[in-house]
């Protein structure tokens, strides 16, 4: 059964600094799902389609903390989609656990799927025209998902002139789709995402339909939504100059977690501060790792490995004879 339901902030209480800043986010970063607002153990989506089986989850974990903005990269099939509907209650894993805001998604009844999309999470496409309505203007589309929630008028409104202005769009509140540039309607489609203040933001490539300057202002108004209203957003993206600006960057391979980026702030004998970025190999629950494609074709790496256990690190051997390219340590 789902958990209680997450407290909803004001962008008042936003404002006045109640909230705290999501770029501690990492420094909290959870050490087991109970602790996490997004946590998958084991995760596995299993189609089937003309009687072949495609696993496109393979036991995959991810714990996501309460405000980290965190960008999901991976290739065509990778299963970065899958995950992504199924974090959105679009889809249902086929084995594994999937816990958002304290909504267990596997045991979700039809009801309180449809809660849960409604008010727990918020989606944006690619496309802005699959968030909004050709025949409403911009304030009126991020009203219509509080009205379907029961929210009174008034109060409808004043939500959605606060969003329009916190994405910078406050000027298009009564003009209709096809009078906007395309960034003021994705970042409108972003205002009917955040119009239930849901805990979680899920994007699906959202600048990948627009040109670098205008997908910049998107991402921007993102990472406002991200600090000022303290929504956890996952985004997926092939855009490296959106996955280079997160402080955390997720790559699945083959249905799992293979590596992770994070990004911290340092400061130099200057005073300057920069980012520097270091690349992980991820480590399962069930002790599994990726290791990446490039070592293994460099190595020669194939079906065994050796692994020796030194005082401050694991070795990866090549299962070679003895005498072959040397004698084995």
């Amino acid at each position: 059964m789902a958990g209680d339901a997450p407290r909803k902030t004001t962008i008042d209480e936003l404002t006045s600094g109640a909230v705290a800043a999501p770029e501690a986010a990492a420094s909290r970063r959870p050490a087991s799902g109970d602790e996490a607002l997004i946590a998958c153990d084991r995760l596995v989506r299993i189609y089937s389609t003309a009687g072949i089986e495609v696993q496109a989850l393979q036991g995959l974990d991810l714990l996501i903390a309460r405000g980290e903005l965190t960008a999901l990269v991976g290739a065509s099939g990778s299963g970065k989609s899958t995950l992504l509907n199924i974090l959105a209650g679009l889809d249902k894993p086929t084995a594994g656990q999937a816990r958002v805001a304290g909504h267990d998604l596997l045991t979700l009844d039809g009801r309180e799927r449809l809660a849960y999309r409604r008010s727990t999470v918020g989606f944006l496409w690619q496309q802005a025209s699959r968030n909004l309505l050709a025949h409403l203007t911009a304030a009126e589309n991020i009203m219509l998902p509080m009205r379907l929630a029961g929210v009174g008028r008034a109060e409808r409104r004043r939500r959605a002139g606060e969003l329009l202005g916190l994405l910078g769009i406050g000027h298009t509140a009564d003009r209709l789709p096809a009078q906007m540039s395309g960034g003021e309607r994705q970042r409108d489609a972003l205002g009917v995402a955040l119009a239930n203040g849901p805990a979680v933001l899920l994007a699906d490539e959202p600048t990948g339909e627009l040109d670098s300057e205008t997908a910049g202002e998107v991402f921007a108004a993102i990472r406002r939504a991200n600090a000022q209203l303290g929504v956890t957003v996952l985004v997926v993206t092939h855009d490296p100059a959106v996955s280079a600006h997160v402080r955390r960057t997720v790559a699945i391979r083959d249905g799992r977690i293979a590596t992770e980026v994070l990004r911290r702030e340092q400061t130099d004998a200057s005073g300057e501060v920069a980012y520097v970025a270091q690349e992980y190999a991820v480590l399962d629950r069930a002790g599994r790792m990726q290791i990446p494609r490039d070592f293994i074709e460099s190595l020669g790496l194939a079906e065994r490995v050796r692994l020796t256990l030194e005082p401050d690190h694991l070795a990866v051997w090549p299962d070679r004879p003895a005498g072959h390219d040397g004698e084995r340590r």
